[in-house]
């Protein structure tokens, strides 16, 4: 292996770090939430659940990018291309994981007013939620056109 591929590989692995992370904090505090909401109405446990595993999507985000410089990383790979990958996978470690943090919140608020809404919030509380979800989806997004504008798909 070469020090460009080891290099991308890192910036692979820093995405999904930056996913995993953030969607265990955004899953924690949400579930916060939840656990405090359902021992006042257990009846809105299908929502709690719907808007607690909402931040989990970052880690998707950060595996297939993971998986694409993976494929696509080789061990002729010069040091400036892995030194690019690996900014790539950075900048999509930071969306991911800021992404899932803040979705938590924004979940756990709504959470906490499922019982006082009798669940009508359920569906503005998730599209606000998909407002913050829109970062991560970008930084996937942005990570692809950064590896194809290298070459390297």
């Amino acid at each position: 292996m070469g020090i460009g591929q080891a290099l991308a590989i890192i910036g692979g692995a820093l995405a999904l770090a930056g996913g995993l992370v953030g969607s265990a904090i955004g899953i924690a505090i949400a579930g916060n939430s939840g656990v405090a909401t359902l021992s006042e109405d257990p009846k809105q446990f299908r929502n709690v659940l719907l808007m607690v595993s909402l931040p989990m999507t970052q880690t998707f985000y950060g595996l297939i990018i993971l998986i694409l410089i993976l494929t696509a990383a080789e061990p002729t790979m010069t040091k400036e291309a892995g030194m690019a990958v690996l900014g790539a996978g950075a900048m999509a470690m930071v969306a991911e994981l800021f992404s899932a943090i803040y979705q938590g919140t924004v979940c756990a608020s709504g959470i906490a007013l499922l019982p006082k809404t009798e669940g009508k919030i359920l569906t503005p509380g998730i599209m606000m939620a998909v407002y913050v979800e829109l970062i991560g989806v970008l930084g996937l997004v942005t990570t692809i056109i950064a590896l194809s504008l290298s070459g390297l798909m």
